[in-house]
């Protein structure tokens, strides 16, 4: 049976998604912790949670043990990872409530792992990161959310950055002019980590807020106001990474 992951926060285990689970705990040689994941069975379907942030304790964006997530994720040699991930509106054309399917990222983090190389091999670990997502399965999302007739983004530039503040009006400004239609925390490095281990990785966004400057977040952005969208967005796109494991588990 084909395995599947799904990445996201970790209240989407309230969403009854699994029939029948159990709480593992995967050693991998990064900061001698193990990660913790939930891995069940979903409409007949093999399939592993991580919640990126932790479970009993949060880690901000800034300090996630990403390489441990990555590694432990590897350990069940999935058919395809889709990450969830949050984020703000940069692109005036685009609005909260909308899922996008990006192809594209703009990385501004600082001071995070984004390698497996150590510098204590004999070569190095060259990836091609030209396309940071996995093109085949991004268009078996597009596919996904249009047979599933949902209003979604197919494409865009993800602008990742350090967090866990929010950007300022002028950040925001500067995304824009460098060619970003949303702004997160989180995809980076997930996605270059999982492109070192050969990994099929793809994300679906959830456009929850205006970013810094646009719409109603022009003066301030109200964290309380994004928890109903967040909900009907998370509700959306994990139907629509579902339909991709059955169509792909589907295939031999």
């Amino acid at each position: 049976m084909k395995t599947f992951v799904l990445i996201g926060g970790s209240g989407l285990d309230k969403f009854g998604l699994f029939e029948d689970s159990e709480q593992i705990q995967v050693k991998t040689p990064y900061d001698g912790k193990p990660v913790e994941v939930t891995r069940g069975t979903v409409e007949g379907l093999d399939v592993v949670f991580l919640s990126r942030h932790g479970v009993k304790v949060k880690r901000p964006p800034h300090m996630i043990n990403f390489r441990a997530n990555v590694w432990a994720l590897s350990m069940f040699e999935p058919d395809s990872i889709i990450a969830l991930a949050s984020v703000g509106c940069i692109d005036p054309e685009h609005q909260p409530g909308l899922i996008a399917i990006p192809d594209q990222i703009l990385d501004y983090t600082s001071g995070r792992e984004t390698s497996y190389n150590t510098g204590l091999e004999e070569t190095i670990n060259f990836i091609d990161f030209t396309y940071p997502f996995d093109m085949d399965l991004k268009e078996a999302i597009v596919k996904a959310a249009d047979d599933l007739d949902m209003d979604f983004v197919d494409g865009g530039v993800y602008a990742c950055t350090q967090g866990p503040r929010l950007e300022t009006a002028a950040e925001i400004d500067r995304f824009q002019r460098d060619g970003a239609h949303y702004v997160g925390m989180t995809l980076m490095p997930e996605a270059c980590l999982a492109k070192e281990l050969n990994l099929p990785y793809a994300a679906i966004c959830q456009l929850v807020n205006y970013a810094a400057g646009r719409g109603d977040s022009k003066d301030k952005i109200e964290i309380d106001k994004t928890v109903d969208i967040l909900r009907d967005t998370t509700d959306r796109s994990v139907k629509i990474a579902l339909q991709v494991f059955k169509d792909r588990n589907k295939n031999p």
